[in-house]
């Protein structure tokens, strides 16, 4: 189980061997020397110790320009620094740090090589991110000593870094370790011995998704990236993100997890197979689901699979005025995000009172935008006379589009579209906002199914740039094409998906989630470690348990629910954790108590 760590004293751990000099060794290299220790890199080839040396001169060279070091300290820190191509120089270290492939071969043979070399006392750390330390420990003659040390690259700029026991490893160890990850200036998490540990063991799973979703062709690899990274936040999207690690790397990591955990979601996707084997595996190689300037950069270049950014094929239809259908915070929300893009706006609710209610709402979203110089008082006023509250539905009758953001209820919806049917005038486009069900029951409950398509907009509204727009099978093309002119419009990034459980977001970002969940129902890793993990280890603007808090237990338990019963993987089975919280009234924020408790409002 993850534990929160704290420093107790100065670690013992003055000189440090590096065994591996490829990016991640160089940088804890870079890590160590700048924290003062006497580092000694090995690497079997002498070009990479040399290239090591030369990035280190360059990052040190660069710290001075910017004044985080002085030329003196640069000094310093380079004369800490020295290499070797002979594992014996690691003879008089504290710590061995291996940072070799991800071969377990490999990396047992470094093990007892340096059984032979280093004192008794040595602790033999392992930078493995999926291969199994205790089996590491228990080959090597000094189980006691050997443990994880997980950095995450780039490492001199993540905090992160995962502290791995194995059942043989001394506590002594692992708190002499422990003081060195503070003393460096990182955030330690201590993890128990499984594939991926917290922050790998949840992302290559998402990562893996998204890359079938991609060979699918589900969506494109633009709108995929887009999706996860105006949906959630993330500084990356996926497939720019395993482009990053590599490609190859990412394969070996998952099928090192499948071995141990046999979930479906960690078989590592065919195309990333397809790519290694064909030497595409990402930035390194200048190619690999983008195509780079060169090997190396991360400029992307246009290849054959750029979208064509051109007008689209068919013209749209004629959108002068919206109705809106809800009195929640998402209508509300969209009608204030349809009337500040100039639209006449209808908003209509089961009742007059309801209505006027989601747009009072509105007007004090408006002021707060006043307040904070977002928006002038005039074109504020000028935006809420544009919104006209009705209380029936009849007042679609002029709409060129119909927007409906009811409850997230197949049966309501359905009932709702029905009547959309009946007061729309012929040629409406007719938009459900649903995050989870199918589009296609929408329209099926219309005689008009080529008028109907999918506009999920995320919560709130106003400042969430992404609308996945839904295509059904019967469709019509102008349909999509007016849609994805209003987005224009309406300052939004359009991705396109088909009608699936989940279409993009919800389908890459629930499962991540859930496995979250069983992590903690496991005993695996506590609540505040996951969340510290992924914000520190993935750039997450959240963790998981503060997102499912926010976004309400019983709505993802709903979506979860969706995607197990479309895709039928047991592995995306809801955690019964989150079930009986559930069950027990505890939703989140909403509830006063979730995942955390929460002060009452």
């Amino acid at each position: 189980m993850a534990t929160p760590l704290s420093h107790t004293s100065p670690s013992p751990l003055r000189t440090v061997a590096v065994v591996g000099l490829g990016t991640m060794g160089t940088g804890i290299t870079e890590v160590l020397t700048r924290a003062g220790r006497e580092v000694v890199g090995i690497d079997i080839s002498e070009a990479t110790a040399a290239k090591a040396v030369a990035t280190l001169e360059t990052s040190t060279a660069r710290a001075v320009v910017r004044g985080r070091l002085t030329e003196q300290e640069r000094e310093d820190v380079l004369a800490r620094f020295r290499t070797s191509t002979d594992l014996r120089e690691a003879a008089d270290a504290d710590l061995v740090i291996e940072v070799a492939p991800e071969s377990y071969e490999i990396k047992h043979q470094i093990f007892r090589a340096l059984d032979d070399i280093v004192r008794p006392e040595t602790i033999l750390a392992t930078g493995t991110n999926a291969l199994s330390v205790t089996r590491l420990a228990a080959d090597s003659a000094r189980p006691e000593r050997v443990l994880g040390l997980h950095f995450f690259n780039p490492a001199p700029a993540m905090k992160l870094v995962e502290v791995v026991s194995s059942v043989l490893t001394a506590p002594q160890a692992v708190a002499a370790v422990t003081d060195l990850a503070i003393e460096l200036g990182k955030e330690p998490v201590a993890v128990g011995d499984r594939p991926g540990f917290v922050a790998d063991g949840l992302l290559f799973g998402y990562l893996n998704q998204a890359a079938a979703m991609y060979e699918a062709k589900y969506a494109s690899r633009e709108d995929i990236d887009a999706a996860m990274r105006l949906g959630c936040g993330l500084p990356m999207g996926p497939l720019a993100l395993l482009d990053l690690i590599g490609i190859d790397t990412a394969r070996t990591v998952l099928e090192a997890m499948y071995s141990e955990s046999h979930d479906r979601l960690h078989a590592p996707a065919p195309v990333l197979k397809q790519l290694s084997e064909a030497g595409l595996t990402g930035r390194k190689a200048g190619r690999g689901f983008y195509s780079y300037e060169a090997p190396g950069s991360a400029t992307v270049v246009e290849d054959a699979l750029t979208p064509f950014a051109g007008a689209p094929e068919t013209p749209g239809r004629a959108v002068r005025a919206v109705g809106v259908a809800g009195s929640g915070t998402m209508a509300s929300g969209i009608a204030e995000v349809f009337a500040k893009a100039g639209y006449e706006v209808v908003l209509a609710a089961r009742s007059e009172e309801k209505a006027q209610t989601a747009k009072d709402r509105i007007g004090r979203s408006l002021a707060r935008s006043v307040d904070k110089g977002r928006l002038t008082a005039e074109a504020a006023a000028q935006t809420l006379d544009r919104i006209t509250a009705a209380g029936s539905y009849d007042a679609f009758a002029d709409v060129d589009l119909a927007v409906e953001a009811v409850a997230e209820d197949l049966e309501i919806k359905q009932q709702l579209f029905a009547t959309l049917d009946k007061v729309c005038k012929p040629g409406a486009v007719l938009a459900t906002t649903t995050s989870s069900l199918p589009v296609v029951a929408c329209a099926r409950a219309t005689s008009r199914p080529q008028d109907v398509i999918g506009m999920h907009f995320f919560n709130p509204a106003p400042a969430m740039k992404l609308v996945e727009v839904v295509r059904t099978v019967l469709t019509a093309d102008d349909v999509h094409s007016t849609v994805r002119e209003v987005c224009v419009k309406i300052k939004k990034h359009a991705v396109d998906c088909g009608d699936r459980a989940g279409f993009i977001v919800n389908a890459l970002l629930f499962p991540y989630l859930n496995n979250a969940i069983k992590m903690v129902q496991e005993h695996y890793a506590s609540l505040d470690d996951i969340d510290a993990a992924m914000k520190l280890g993935g750039g997450y603007p959240m963790g998981p348990f503060e997102l499912l808090d926010v976004v309400g237990l019983d709505v993802s338990l709903a979506i979860e629910k969706v995607l197990h019963r479309e895709f039928r993987d047991p592995g995306l089975a809801p955690a019964p954790l989150l079930e009986h919280l559930v069950a027990a009234g505890c939703l989140g924020r909403k509830t006063g108590r979730g995942f955390r408790e929460y002060a009452r409002r």
